[in-house]
C-alpha cells in the first residue's frame, strides 16, 4: 500500500525529470493504478481496517449467527477489539525487539523443517519390523521391567438373571470348559452358548485376550482389591447386584507382580526397539549430512 501512495505521489512530477522516459512515468501510473485496484478489491465487504488488514462483515457474520442484535454487537465489538489488540502487540514487537524477534522465529522455522523432515525419513525409510528374536532377547534380558502392576486374564464371562434356570449346571460346565492342555473343550462351550443364547443378558468371551482387573471391573461389580485376592485362590469367581448374577470362569491367568507373559509385553518391547532404531538411524542420518558437506566443501574452515 505504501509503495502505492508514494509511485502515486511522484508519478506528475516524472514528467519535469530529464533523465527518466514517458516509459518509466507510465510504469509509475500502471503500478498506481494497480495497488489502487488491489486496495479496492480488499476493501469490498470489509468493515475494519487496520494497517493493510482487513476484518470483512462475512466473519462477523458467521460469529454471530442466530444472535440478537444486541449479543451479535457485543460479540462483534469483542472480536474487533481482540483482532486489533493482537495486531498491534505483533507490530510493537516487530519495532521493538526486531533481531531478537527474527533469530527466535528461524530458529523455530529451522526446527519445525529439522523435525518434519526426520519425521518423513523415518516413516519412509527407517525399517519398521522387529523380529521375534529381538522381542524375546529384550524380554529375557530385562525381566524386572516386565512385572505387572495388575493381574491379567482370559475366559469367560456370563451375567445372568437372578432367577436363572439351572445355575448348578452352568457353573459345573464353566469349571470344567478347559482342558488339562489349556485347550477349551468344544462341548461344553456349545453348551454354555447355547445357555447364554437362551437365558444370559450379557456373554463375553475373552479366551484369546488378555483382560486387566481393571478392564475387568468395567463388566462386574467387584472392587480391585476383592477381584485381585479372589484371582489368587480361585478360577470362578462370582457378583451380584440386585438384578444379576456375575459368573466370571478364569481360563488363564498371571497375577499382580508377577512377569507378564511375552506375547502381553510384546507391544511395549516393539516400541521401545523402535525408538531406540530411531535414535540411531537420525544420528547417522545426520552424521551422512555432515560428512557429506564437509567432502563437497559446504563446510568451510577458518584458522584465526
Amino acid at each position: 500500500m505504501h509503495i502505492c501512495k508514494i509511485f502515486c505521489t511522484f508519478a506528475p512530477n516524472l514528467r519535469n525529470m530529464k533523465k527518466i522516459g514517458i516509459v518509466s512515468v507510465l510504469l509509475a501510473c500502471l503500478l498506481c493504478g494497480a495497488c489502487t485496484a488491489l486496495e479496492k478489491k480488499q476493501r469490498v465487504g470489509a468493515v475494519v481496517e487496520l494497517n493493510g488488514n482487513y476484518i470483512y462483515r462475512s466473519t462477523l457474520d458467521s460469529l454471530t449467527v442466530g444472535m440478537s442484535s444486541e449479543d451479535s454487537l457485543r460479540v462483534a465489538q469483542q472480536y474487533i477489539s481482540q483482532w486489533a489488540k493482537d495486531i498491534l502487540l505483533y507490530e510493537a514487537a516487530k519495532s521493538h525487539a526486531i533481531s531478537e524477534m527474527e533469530q527466535m522465529v528461524e530458529d523455530y522455522r529451522r526446527t519445525l523443517y529439522a523435525q518434519a523432515y526426520e519425521a518423513y525419513l523415518v516413516e519412509r525409510r527407517m525399517p519398521k519390523t522387529v523380529s521375534d528374536t529381538m522381542v524375546e532377547q529384550v524380554y529375557l534380558q530385562m525381566p524386572d521391567r516386565f512385572q505387572l502392576d495388575e493381574s491379567i486374564l482370559k475366559g469367560l464371562l456370563l451375567v445372568v438373571p437372578l432367577d436363572a434356570p439351572k445355575l448348578p449346571q452352568l457353573k459345573k460346565m464353566l469349571a470344567e470348559v478347559k482342558e488339562a492342555n489349556g485347550n477349551l473343550k468344544e462341548d461344553k462351550l456349545d453348551a454354555i452358548e447355547k445357555y447364554a443364547y437362551q437365558n444370559a443378558s450379557g456373554y463375553e468371551l475373552f479366551t484369546n485376550k488378555w483382560m486387566t482387573t481393571t478392564e475387568m471391573m468395567a463388566h462386574i461389580p467387584i472392587e480391585r482389591a476383592e477381584l485381585e485376592t479372589a484371582l489368587k485362590n480361585k478360577n470362578q469367581i462370582e457378583a451380584s447386584d440386585s438384578l444379576q448374577i456375575y459368573i466370571l470362569q478364569v481360563t488363564e491367568k498371571h497375577l499382580l507382580g508377577a512377569q507378564m507373559p511375552i506375547e502381553y509385553a510384546r507391544p511395549e518391547i516393539e516400541k521401545m526397539i523402535l525408538n531406540a532404531r530411531q535414535v540411531e538411524f537420525l544420528q547417522k542420518e545426520r552424521e551422512r549430512l555432515y560428512n557429506e558437506a564437509i567432502q563437497d566443501k559446504k563446510v568451510n574452515f577458518y584458522n584465526e
